[in-house]
């Protein structure tokens, strides 16, 4: 167990080990919401919205052009 403390702007940050273990890596997307009082973070896979276009659970332009900003927004952040 770790304590971390929050930032300005609500920030945290996850320790490495617990970082590993999740396996979450620099630029990867996270959903977070609360359920049952507690903080959730899931991998956001933004393929699944590709693959969900399919059944009608949005377009695959929306889906790509989503997947394309992204893409963007993690080579700048890596700049």
């Amino acid at each position: 167990m770790f304590t971390v403390r929050v930032h300005k702007k609500g920030i945290i940050v996850i320790p490495k080990d617990i970082r590993e273990k999740a396996k979450i890596f620099e630029g990867m997307l996270l959903k977070i919401y609360v359920k049952n009082g507690k903080i959730i973070l899931e991998p956001l896979d933004l393929w699944d919205k590709v693959w969900g276009s399919c059944k009608g659970l949005g377009s695959a332009e929306e889906a790509e052009l989503e997947l394309d900003r992204e893409e963007e927004r993690f080579w700048e952040r890596r700049k």
